[in-house]
């Protein structure tokens, strides 16, 4: 909760007031990511591929924020094979051919630029129009920090069966539910501040972006399982690293993106 406390006034700050603080906000957060990343999937020092991970995502973010997203998506692309072939060429992480089972770390190391990239490239593209970005982005942030308390609360106090035991052993399938209802109260409210006088439409999104969160923490706590990490780092006290923190926005924000991409933006909020 003290973490909480003292994380969310900069964040919701720099949604707020925009560019550049948010720009600096999503730079800063790609960079700590790739770091978290090179470190979960190519050992316990970073090194080079820390260096070309969080090179490629600081430059994909840098064109997104001069509101080119087009080139940024390319960016990203190269980014994966530019990883890829530092990896390989480094000798790091190929899957042992007697061991099947055993992740390719060098084709880990490279999703890494696409997991993390399209997200923070997703967020600075919301957050660059001008006449709903601050409203969708502050919306997204409500939805998924409601989940994520929710998740937590409910489970903690309802417990009952888990949800995915061999993924994530803590998660029920009351903290599921709880974390969904959670997001879809937020959902209406934020939308209700924001001046949207309809509360059905921003709460059931509200609901759905919940669910996305938490299948996006799902999906980062089987990757730690995949490499035998319990936290991605330990930069957040009594959350462990920020992407552990970040793994439900991020799935979130490019759901999100793709509904204000096909014109819908305006449901949200």
């Amino acid at each position: 909760m003290l973490s909480a406390l003292v994380l969310a006034p900069p964040v919701l700050g720099a949604v707020v007031y925009g560019p550049p603080f948010f720009d600096v906000l999503v730079a800063a957060g790609a960079v700590i990511l790739a770091w978290e990343w090179s470190r979960l999937c190519g050992g316990p020092a970073p090194g080079a591929m820390g260096l070309v991970l969080g090179g490629a995502l600081l430059t994909a973010v840098a064109a997104a924020a001069l509101e080119r997203p087009d080139v940024s998506l390319a960016i990203l692309v190269l980014g994966f094979a530019a990883v890829f072939g530092v990896a390989a060429a480094l000798g790091r992480g190929a899957a042992p051919e007697e061991d099947t089972g055993a992740p390719d770390r060098r084709l880990w190391l490279a999703a890494g630029v696409l997991y993390i990239g399209v997200p923070c490239v997703a967020l600075e593209w919301m957050r660059a129009d001008a006449a709903l970005g601050r409203d969708i982005v502050l919306w997204l942030f409500a939805v998924v920090w409601a989940a994520d308390s929710g998740s937590y609360g409910f489970g903690r106090l309802i417990g009952g069966p888990k949800l995915a035991p061999a993924i994530s052993p803590k998660k029920t399938w009351a903290g599921l539910l709880g974390g969904i209802a959670c997001a879809g109260a937020a959902g209406a409210a934020t939308a209700a501040v924001l001046g949207n006088n309809g509360v059905a439409q921003p709460a059931a999104l509200g609901a759905v972006m919940g669910t996305v969160a938490q299948g996006g923490d799902l999906a980062e706590s089987w990757i730690k399982r995949r490499f035998g990490v319990k936290d991605t780092g330990a930069i957040i006290p009594g959350h462990g690293g920020l992407l552990d923190r970040v793994d439900g926005l991020m799935a979130a924000a490019v759901v999100t993106a793709l509904i204000g991409l096909l014109g819908h933006g305006s449901v949200l909020i």
